[in-house]
């Protein structure tokens, strides 16, 4: 468990008065100190919503310990270090992150070309001024610590907990001047004993959708688990989980689209077993009140809620989970396919180890314009790299006691607050959601 200093007085994570001491601080200079290092990491604290929430400082992730809820790797590892400060930025004075999309949140008169939908040169981009759909799913995926894993975390992870902490990374960020939480959709769990109340909120969730002229139309994000796409009486329909009386609708363009650019997120789906189909997308409501898709990208997740993108990564992540190892798994973000990327970096390393997948190259793709060399050479971390066409090269051992939480020497003397079980719909207001 995270604990910070404040002064001279030592707050565990989940202390119920953690809320006063970080509203003392709140808009002075004093910095609470993260403790998972002897000498402390400096952190901020932000107010969102009614509540006041401690983050660590920018581009200091790499400060804390890997078990520390605040560690990051390094961003030039993964798709972050493309977006980062540019269609990512982030005010430590006012704690807001504004992100700049690629995708428009206003229909106005017919489809624009669909990129999300289109071919992998349309879907992402070498530029990283904006967050294409795909990299603001990573995005919040990331922020709420679902690409993280511990063996403690089997069989706790199921979409009540993933809603939850994915609404709450969309606290405190902004996109097209509205905060991002007002923009998003993302379906409770269904129950048939409370479908009506459940129905009554969706409804109320989405009742901005209904203004607006015919000329421009108000579009928001959703974000659900695919049960299924297929045909509908005019078209196709996407139905989500938790949404049985509500599907989304599509119309032909994009489901042509959509077939050619996800055809291996779709076989991959149907061929891991206990996969998970996410999507992430933009929709309007037609005056009968039903969905409509605009635009739309999916990513696929193991039985755990972990992203993978093709079968080695299933390999790795077996492998990892049948040696109970801790790891961070990498996210593209915008990157292009042809990038590479650690496929994951493990924490339970000293130092934490960047896992590396060396690909075969498509005839038809285009050349990788970076190789994995160049990413190694550009990081401190130790690297491990598996040519997939060849045997797996066994992994580095787990070290004895990999970064334990630590406290500065004269802890014990200083008072300690009382702790208390922190109420479900409260968890995750700290860094991690874990």
């Amino acid at each position: 468990m995270q604990e910070f200093q404040f002064d001279d007085v030592i707050v565990s994570a989940d202390a119920d008065d953690l809320q006063a001491y970080l509203q003392d601080v709140h808009g002075g200079a004093e910095r609470p100190l993260c403790l998972c290092q002897p000498e402390g990491v400096p952190m901020y604290v932000a107010k969102v919503g009614a509540r006041y929430v401690i983050k660590r400082m920018p581009s200091t992730g790499g400060h804390h310990t890997p078990d520390c809820a605040s560690y990051e790797p390094p961003a030039e590892l993964s798709g972050f270090g493309e977006v980062k400060d540019r269609a990512i930025q982030e005010d430590e004075t006012t704690g807001t992150t504004t992100l700049r999309l690629d995708f428009s949140l206003t229909k106005m008169g017919k489809r624009a070309a669909t990129p999300s939908a289109g071919t992998e040169h349309d879907t992402v981009r070498t530029d990283g001024a904006k967050l294409t759909l795909r990299g603001l799913l990573h995005y919040l995926w990331d922020q709420a610590a679902l690409n993280r894993w511990t063996p403690g975390m089997e069989g706790k992870r199921n979409w009540y907990v993933i809603r939850k902490y994915l609404l709450h990374a969309a606290l405190g960020k902004k996109a097209k001047d509205m905060a991002l939480a007002e923009q998003l959709y993302i379906p409770e769990v269904f129950a048939v004993e409370r479908e009506a109340e459940i129905t009554q909120r969706r409804v109320a969730r989405l009742a901005t959708l209904v203004s607006g002229d015919n000329k421009a139309r108000k579009l928001m994000i959703a974000i659900g688990e695919v049960k299924e796409i297929g045909p509908s009486r005019y078209g196709f329909k996407l139905v989500a989980k938790h949404l049985p009386s509500f599907p989304f609708m599509i119309d032909e363009e994009l489901h042509k689209k959509l077939d050619k650019r996800f055809g291996d997120e779709l076989a991959l789906w149907n061929g891991v077993e206990g996969a998970h189909l996410v999507f992430i997308g933009t929709f309007w409501l037609t005056r009968a009140g039903y969905a409509t898709l605009e635009t739309l990208s999916l990513m696929v997740t193991t039985a755990n809620w972990i992203p993978i993108e093709h079968g080695f990564d299933v390999m790795l992540l077996d492998t990892l989970a049948a040696q109970k190892r801790k790891y961070l798994k990498g996210l593209r973000y915008n990157l292009a396919r042809n990038k590479p990327l650690a496929s994951a970096v493990l924490t339970d390393t000293s130092p934490p180890t960047a896992l590396y997948l060396d690909l075969p190259v498509d005839s038809d793709e285009d050349p990788v314009a970076q190789t994995i060399e160049h990413v190694i050479e550009a990081s401190e971390l130790p690297s491990w790299i598996w040519p997939v066409l060849e045997a797996m090269p066994p992994l580095p051992a787990p070290s004895a006691s990999a970064h334990p939480m630590r406290r500065p020497a004269a802890s014990p003397a200083l008072p300690s607050p009382s702790r208390y079980e922190r109420p479900d719909d409260e968890a995750g207001y700290g860094e991690s959601a874990w």
